[in-house]
């Protein structure tokens, strides 16, 4: 009797398993699935029953460098992250084979077939967009395996050297544009300016003599300037019929 008493402990104690508060336990008897195990201790009597642990965690899968074709024929390499976590353990044990896995390789497919259909400029400035992209067909692809995929990000895009030649000598050409209106834009407002000034001078009583005045004051202040005065021809007709008077 005492012999029975000890082998039932033993077996109790054997099959007391304890699952962790991040974890979620899938329990079959007879090789048939029965439930899903909480958090705690659970009994999973040998013969009887097996399990497996699922970490409900949010898991990163980096998807390595892969060669893609964009939709106006040039090659990139690209590299993303993948953030997803089991929503369904049973389903995640029951429907695919290594979850992890098939979720990376998944998002690698996916990956390449959106770069094909969006163009290199696309790709490099609409990045974010491309990435939502994908981590809502990769979700929607997952959801029969028990995955929610939180977020994709596409972490670099590399180019062919010739094609990083080819976007710089744009770049500079696009900055030589701007510099060019933009100093463009800057003369047509200082010559609107300076006919509005003429405009003002010209209709003010007197108001072009005070600005030659203002001009010869600002040039006379450097001393190695020389100034020539322009005398004005009805001056200069004015000594024309001046006669010096003869002496007594």
């Amino acid at each position: 009797m005492d012999y029975i008493i000890i082998i039932i402990i033993v077996v109790l104690l054997v099959s007391v398993k304890q699952v962790n508060e991040y974890e979620r336990g899938i329990k079959f008897t007879f090789g048939r699935y029965t439930k899903i195990m909480n958090p705690g201790l659970n009994l999973v009597f040998p013969i009887i029953h097996s399990f497996r642990k699922v970490d409900i965690r949010t898991k990163v899968v980096d998807v390595p460098d892969q060669e893609a074709i964009t939709k106006d024929n040039i090659s990139v390499k690209i590299n993303a992250v993948v953030y997803f976590k089991v929503s369904d353990a049973a389903k995640a044990i029951l429907e695919v084979e290594n979850f992890f896995y098939a979720t990376s390789q998944l998002a690698l497919t996916t990956m390449r077939n959106i770069v094909g259909t969006v163009s290199l400029d696309d790709l490099l400035n609409k990045r974010d967009k491309i990435s939502e992209e994908i981590q809502k067909i990769v979700d929607e692809a997952t959801d029969d395996w028990g995955i929610k995929v939180d977020n994709v990000e596409i972490k670099d895009i590399s180019l062919p050297e010739e094609m990083k030649r080819v976007i710089a000598r744009v770049a500079e050409a696009e900055r030589e544009k701007l510099a060019v209106i933009t100093k463009a834009a800057g003369e047509a407002e200082a010559a609107t300016n300076l006919a509005k000034a003429a405009e003002i001078l010209s209709s003010t009583k007197g108001g072009l003599h005070l600005r030659t005045l203002e001009t010869i004051n600002d040039v006379s202040s450097d001393q190695s300037n020389t100034i020539f005065f322009a005398m004005p021809l009805e001056v200069l007709r004015a000594f024309e019929n001046f006669k010096p008077k003869d002496k007594e």
